[in-house]
C-alpha cells in the first residue's frame, strides 16, 4: 500500500459504489475509526455521488472509478457495488497496489472468488471482505461461549433463515442472477455460513438441494443443506425466501446445553443449560455495524495489534460452501429460463 497512510498514521479511503449499504452500515465508519478517513466516493450516477458526499461530509465525489483507484490521496478502496462487478474492481484496485475491502458475497461463485484472491496475492495487497458479523460484540460473545465450556463440546449447528418475498415489481438486483448471483443465499444467507466458519472452523463436507418456488423468479429461493465441519461438528441449514414464513435463528448445541441468536433480526443471545434453565443476554449492535470490522482493517494496515478476521481466504471458504449447496440446482433447475424480475439493478 501507499507509504503515505502509514507515515501520517491514518488510512485514506475511497468508496466505489456509495449505495444503500454505505449510508449507515458502513460508510460513516471510515470517518469514525481512529486512524481512518473517507476522502472520496464514486457512483455511476454523478448526482447521487455528489449528494452522498455532501450529506456525509466527504471532500470529493466522482462518477469515474479510475479517479478513486488511481488517486494519490486514496490509500485503500472499499468496493460496495453489487457482486457482478466485484471481481473487476478488485482486480483494478490490486493492480494499483492498494488494499481492497469488498462487500459480501465476494463473488458470484467460487472460481471468480479464487481469481480475486490470486489477483491480490500477485499484487502483494491484502483483500478483506465485509462479513462484519465476525467482529460484532453480540456474535463474539457467542463465539466465547463455544470456547469457554458454557455449552460443553459443540456437536451440532442449525441455521434457519426465512423471509417473505418482495412484490415482483419491487424486486431489486438481489433477485437478478446476472447482478446478484443465484439468490439470497449469497446475499444474506452467506452471513450465517461465514459466521459459523468463524466460530467453529472450516466446513469440510456439504450436501445441498435448492428450488425456485416463485413463478417470476430465476434464482434459488429455497435451499436446504447438511454439512460437516473439519472438527467433526455436524450442521444443517434451511433458507427460504419465497414463502410466508419468517424465522431467523442460529443455534449451536453442545454436550451441556445450547446457545442461539438471530442472524439478521434483533434479539438476545439465549443460553439453555442441560437442565432446561434459560439465560438471555442483550448485547446491542453499534449504530454502524461494520465499524468494528473496519477498525480491525485499519489497525492491520497501520501495523497495530490485531488482524482483520474476514479475509479473501475465509470468504472463499464461504463461497465454496454456497457453491456446493447450489450445485445440483445450477445443473438443473436454473435451466428453466424463467424471466428475471424487473427492478433497480444499479446499487452503486
Amino acid at each position: 500500500m501507499s507509504n503515505r497512510g502509514s507515515i501520517e498514521g491514518r488510512i485514506r479511503w475511497g468508496i466505489i459504489g456509495c449505495g444503500d449499504v454505505t449510508e449507515v452500515k458502513s460508510g460513516p465508519a471510515f470517518a469514525r475509526v481512529p486512524g481512518s478517513a473517507l476522502v472520496a466516493v464514486m457512483r455511476r450516477d454523478g448526482e447521487k455521488a455528489r449528494d452522498y458526499a455532501v450529506r456525509h461530509g466527504v471532500p470529493r465525489w466522482t462518477d469515474d472509478a479510475s479517479e478513486i483507484i488511481d488517486a494519490d490521496d486514496v490509500d485503500a478502496v472499499y468496493v460496495a457495488t453489487p457482486p457482478s462487478s466485484h471481481a473487476a474492481y478488485v482486480r483494478r484496485v490490486a493492480a494499483a497496489g492498494k488494499p481492497v475491502y469488498v462487500e459480501k458475497p465476494m463473488a458470484l461463485h467460487g472460481p471468480e472468488g479464487a481469481a480475486m484472491v490470486a489477483d491480490c496475492a500477485a499484487a502483494a495487497v491484502p483483500l478483506f471482505v465485509a462479513y462484519y458479523r465476525r467482529a460484532l460484540p453480540r456474535f463474539e460473545f457467542v463465539r466465547a461461549c463455544l470456547y469457554d465450556g458454557t455449552i460443553g463440546e459443540p456437536t451440532l449447528v442449525q441455521l434457519d433463515l426465512h423471509q417473505p418475498p418482495p412484490d415482483p415489481a419491487a424486486a431489486n438486483w438481489r433477485w437478478d442472477p446476472d447482478v446478484g448471483g443465484d439468490g439470497l443465499l449469497l446475499d444474506v444467507g452467506s452471513h450465517g455460513l461465514d459466521l459459523v466458519d468463524h466460530w467453529l472452523g472450516p466446513i469440510a463436507d456439504v450436501d445441498g438441494r435448492a428450488a425456485t418456488r416463485l413463478p417470476w423468479s430465476r434464482v434459488a429461493d429455497e435451499v436446504v443443506g447438511s454439512f460437516r465441519f473439519a472438527s467433526g461438528v455436524l450442521g444443517v441449514g434451511t433458507w427460504g425466501f419465497g414463502g410466508s414464513r419468517r424465522h431467523d435463528v442460529v443455534r449451536v448445541t453442545g454436550t451441556h446445553g445450547s446457545v442461539s441468536v438471530p442472524l439478521l433480526a434483533e434479539g438476545p443471545v439465549r443460553i439453555e443449560a442441560a437442565d432446561g434453565s434459560l439465560r438471555e443476554f442483550v448485547i446491542e449492535h453499534p449504530a454502524h455495524v461494520q465499524e468494528p470490522l473496519v477498525a480491525t482493517i485499519v489497525d492491520e494496515l497501520l501495523g497495530r495489534d490485531g488482524r482483520c478476521p474476514s479475509t479473501g481466504a475465509s470468504a472463499l471458504r464461504t463461497q465454496g460452501v454456497m457453491d456446493a449447496l447450489l450445485e445440483s440446482w445450477r445443473r438443473s433447475d436454473r435451466a428453466s429460463g424463467r424471466a428475471a424480475p424487473r427492478g433497480e439493478r444499479d446499487a452503486d
